[in-house]
């Protein structure tokens, strides 16, 4: 009936009701072929009008154009997107067949996977072009509920079936992804995590320091001082050069506070000391002892132990850790899982921080010898769109894979339920989308924005969407998809860990007084370090961690507090305690 660029109007027959009940229905979400001559112009129906209809029964449908099926010799048929001969008022348009659907979908290939089936036809495979959404990057949106977690498992099962080689680093939350991979990967969490402290830039060693708190301006300025001090300590010492601690010059060291090489907790406690034991005026040594305790209680907390074990023995490591977190060599487990579950709330941004800017580092300065995909799962915590919330270095480490790592071979997934709420130029470097049910309108309009205007209207399917559907934009398929994703083995349908693995216990399961005594004894047994301080040697420990952070306000009260000297090698003892103030 009519044409424009992108749309046109076709006039459907409405069949009767005994037709309509025997064969397929046109109505919206349906494809049609509308015949040119040369070629079948393509197009999706998005909105059918009865209003005003003909008395022959005629209804009104608006097509949105999407590409055309070229006859390229008898018999040979080719699709390929946009339009270059559009149709005429008065062509014909027929329904898209199973044929059709075949010649536009069925793109199977040494460089496509297999995620699902089309929703239009499940007899037709849901192919991806794995190379065009690695390195493009991609995204995945949905809300809870909907099969997500599960789809974005197909998708890295299909990849690693098709790339072996393919290095896979898997943030996960909620510890729900290690079924579903099993002997394709190794998990990471806190109980087996080695990640040294001296791998933290300044920015990272701040937050762990302050808790997740800013950092106090003069006790930074302090630690910004002393920290390439005592790498250049250390660097000495394993050099054999005899340096010692009274030797060393802020101005002399060849280290900046972001240079990843080792350094002693104890030697930059140790130059702390020998500041305060210079300053004439008691009354400023009260940030030196308040920083000293802050670095003494992370160090003693059992739950930073895969950041400070033997962090007073040093040792140059990053070897043997850029190895673990990225599986060099695969030795048959190329997929990493890092669980974030277990790691202390304040110190999850952080650690996400330091694994991104490594993923993306060793990329640069490996050339891309491999290929990384690092995916992200609740991106919206790490890389929110509103920069006055959130850790800053870890959305600039997720935004620096997303801008530069094609580059060098560190590609970027990400998976969030609110994409309104992730930075919107991350979003537009990804080129692949996966869009599952939706209700929340400014998500919509997120998607909405980053995918092209012949595709935007199909977003309007988007809240209707059934549970492992999902519309599928971008590079990486033909034309938008709406695919159904692959049932996985029961066995390995992601599901988040717990101890009594979802299942609720009362008081006929054994809930008693026993019970809740292991319970506490757990709670309280997370933040004591008994085993710890046994393990290090301390056989007399001046006080749990919590006692250490208060130390700093009983100083700031004018109590009279002394910290035991360290046991440590070549620790320097604090001064005599102070007297107690008025």
């Amino acid at each position: 009936m009519s044409v424009t660029g992108a749309h046109a109007n076709v006039r459907l027959v409405r069949p009767a009701r005994s037709e309509a009940a025997d064969g397929p229905r046109t109505t919206v979400g349906k494809f049609l072929a509308i015949d040119t001559g040369v070629s079948s112009v393509v197009g999706v129906i998005t909105d059918v009008d009865g209003r005003g209809s003909a008395p022959d029964g005629t209804l009104t449908a608006r097509v949105d154009l999407l590409g055309e099926i070229q006859r390229i010799d008898p018999g040979f048929t080719r699709f390929q997107r946009g339009i270059t001969g559009y149709p005429v008022v008065g062509d014909s348009a027929h329904a898209l067949g199973s044929d059709g659907l075949r010649v536009v979908y069925d793109t199977a290939g040494a460089d496509t996977i297999n995620i699902g089936n089309l929703q239009q036809d499940s007899s037709i495979g849901a192919y991806v072009k794995v190379d065009e959404m690695l390195r493009k990057h991609f995204a995945f949106f949905g809300s809870t509920g909907v099969g997500k977690s599960s789809g974005v498992a197909v998708i890295l099962r299909a990849i690693l079936a098709a790339k072996p080689s393919q290095r896979i680093f898997l943030i996960d939350p909620h510890n729900e992804y290690a079924r579903s991979f099993r002997d394709k990967a190794q998990v990471l969490n806190p109980k087996n995590l080695k990640l040294p402290f001296w791998l933290f830039n300044f920015e990272e060693t701040v937050d762990v320091l302050f808790r997740g708190r800013p950092g106090l301006e003069e006790e930074v300025e302090i630690l910004a001082q002393v920290i390439p001090q005592a790498k250049g300590l250390f660097a000495g010492v394993r050099g054999g050069e005899g340096q010692t601690l009274r030797k060393i010059d802020s101005s002399g060291t060849l280290f900046t506070v972001d240079t990843p090489v080792p350094y002693r907790l104890s030697d930059l406690i140790n130059l702390i000391d020998e500041r305060m034991g210079k300053l004439e005026n008691r009354s400023i040594t009260t940030k030196y002892s308040r920083l000293i305790a802050r670095i003494e209680t992370a160090r003693k907390d059992p739950r930073y132990a895969f950041m400070f074990d033997n962090a007073n023995v040093g040792g140059d490591t990053m070897v043997e850790v850029l190895s673990q977190l990225f599986r060099l060599p695969a030795n048959g487990r190329p997929m990493t899982i890092m669980q974030l579950a277990g790691f202390p709330s304040e110190v999850v941004d952080s650690v996400v921080s330091v694994l991104g800017r490594m993923a993306f580092e060793f990329g640069l300065w490996s050339d891309g010898a491999v290929q990384l995909l690092f995916v992200c799962e609740e991106a919206h915590r790490y890389a929110p769109g509103d920069k006055s919330i959130g850790f800053g270095p870890t959305r600039k480490a997720i935004s620096r894979i997303a801008k530069e790592g094609r580059k060098y071979g560190v590609f970027l997934g990400l998976v969030t339920q609110r994409p309104a709420e992730l930075d919107a130029t991350i979003i537009s470097q990804c080129s692949t989308l996966f869009a599952m049910r939706m209700a929340n309108d400014r998500d919509q309009a997120v998607i909405r924005s980053a995918v092209s205007d012949a595709a935007a209207s199909l977003l309007a399917f988007v809240p209707s969407l059934g549970t492992r559907e999902a519309f599928a934009f971008g590079e990486g398929v033909a034309l938008p998809t709406r695919l159904r994703f692959g049932q996985l083995p029961a066995d390995a349908i992601p599901k988040g860990e717990s101890l009594n693995n979802g299942e609720y216990m009362d008081a006929s399961n054994g809930i008693d007084v026993a019970f809740i005594e292991k319970v506490v004894e757990r709670w309280r047994g997370a933040t004591t370090g008994t085993k710890r301080k046994a393990a290090e040697g301390e056989t007399n420990p001046p006080g749990s961690p919590a006692l250490e952070a208060e130390r700093p306000l009983l100083r700031e009260a004018g109590l009279n507090v002394r910290r035991e000297p360290s046991l440590d090698a070549g620790r320097l003892p604090l001064a005599a305690a102070r007297s107690p103030r008025k």
